[in-house]
């Protein structure tokens, strides 16, 4: 009797204990780290993309945080320089790496921005997390040669360092003027759900199984 009373008290602590461990772990965090493409430049608050992914893994059943930690006119060196700062913060299981944009509008050297990209997928797999490295485009404003190469970059350094990409952030709508608030570089606020779309086919497979199993 008294040993069934005491492997009853430790089946019961450890029930307890594991209890108490789910309750007290984290959720896991997608981490954001973008530019005003990402930091709902121009549009009401709650409007942007990022959020609209927010929205869509809880009512998923996936059980991720989504910390935007982007800034409207970051570049590539900026982000490379917060981002270790944000892995310690938030530990996430997921790094979205959707940066670049104000390297090519600025005519940045194209080689500066690679080593920064991939410094940016080392430190957040050295952490522990998923990365999708997210792609886009520039006008050609400083010839045809340097918007391609620029282009090109980032789907290189995802086979490179095999890491997930969203090839081009805009697609679906880039041509379209009516996508684009009046300065025709940011998209609107009827965007943002493409925009969404186009980040959401490649981040799925990263986040695992929602908790409900669908």
């Amino acid at each position: 009797m008294l040993k069934r009373n005491f492997l009853r008290h430790l089946l019961g602590a450890a029930l307890l204990a594991a209890a108490g461990a789910a309750i007290a772990a984290p959720a896991p965090k997608v981490l954001v780290l973008g530019d005003s493409l990402s930091a709902e430049y121009g549009l009401p608050r709650d409007t942007g993309w990022v959020k609209l992914l927010a929205d869509r893994t809880r009512q998923q059943g996936y059980p991720h945080e989504v910390v935007n930690a982007s800034i409207s006119g970051e570049t590539t060196s900026g982000g490379r320089t917060r981002l270790p700062a944000l892995l310690k913060e938030h530990r996430p299981a997921v790094v979205v790496i959707e940066l670049g944009a104000n390297d090519g509008l600025r005519g940045l050297p194209l080689a500066t921005m690679r080593a920064n990209l991939a410094a940016m997928i080392d430190a957040s797999r050295a952490a522990g997390a998923k990365v999708l490295l997210v792609g886009i485009r520039v006008p050609p404003n400083y010839g045809r040669e340097y918007s391609d190469r620029f282009f090109a970059t980032f789907a290189e350094l995802a086979r490179e360092k095999k890491v997930a990409l969203t090839p081009f952030l805009l697609d679906g709508f880039a041509e379209k003027a009516e996508f684009f608030q009046p300065d025709r570089i940011h998209p609107a606020q009827s965007a943002q759900p493409q925009m969404l779309d186009n980040v959401w086919t490649h981040l799925r497979p990263l986040l695992g199984a929602p908790r409900d199993g669908r």
